[in-house]
């Protein structure tokens, strides 16, 4: 069986690399789910959890703000486990019962590392209503937040001016704003920050 060193895992998740990826997920998982159920969650947790971990990994090598001083799996794992910790407040449930028998790296929980897991909170939160806009308010905010000009966004819309282009991405991030204002996780969002 082919044992990969932590540059290679880091790499393969910063390229997307399925067979790297299958392999965590192979090799890892196991033992984050066995944790997850042991305290208080069930299988579609411990997917999202391990999911999540996953993306922040991501994110962070993309921000070259990762480095690593203990095993690939022990820092997946102190991932996960930050993340369950974090879940499990949300959920009102008590820390001192958690039961954990695994390696975990308690340095890793950094203001830079809880910032990241909160940017992921807003980003979900903000993808889940994004999803729900019509087609033609996702291509004209698409394009707004890819920095493209209105010019071009008229154009290729088929809008008659760049006046009604403004009007309408303006109408479109409002609508937006509104629907992830008013959802429940947005008002928990504000509460945590507070």
């Amino acid at each position: 069986m082919v044992n990969y060193t932590n540059e290679e895992l880091l790499h393969g998740i910063l390229r997307n690399d399925n067979l790297i990826l299958q392999y965590i997920y192979k090799n890892f998982f196991y033992k984050i789910n066995f944790f997850i159920k042991k305290n208080s969650g069930d299988d579609d947790d411990s997917n999202d959890i391990f999911q999540e971990a996953i993306i922040i990994i991501y994110r962070k090598l993309k921000a070259n703000d990762l480095v690593l001083d203990c095993s690939f799996e022990t820092y997946l794992y102190s991932v996960c486990r930050f993340l369950w910790l974090k879940q499990l407040e949300k959920r009102k449930t008590e820390r001192e019962k958690i039961q954990d028998n695994h390696d975990f790296n308690v340095d890793i929980y950094d203001n830079a590392f809880e910032t990241t897991a909160e940017m992921n909170e807003k980003y979900r939160l903000y993808q889940k209503h994004f999803k729900n806009l019509g087609t033609d308010c996702q291509k004209v905010l698409q394009m707004f937040f890819d920095k493209v000009p209105l010019k071009q966004i008229a154009q290729v819309m088929g809008f008659q001016s760049e006046k009604y282009a403004k009007k309408r991405k303006y109408k479109c991030k409002e609508y937006l704003v509104k629907s992830i204002k008013q959802d429940i996780e947005y008002k928990k969002i504000l509460e945590n920050n507070l």
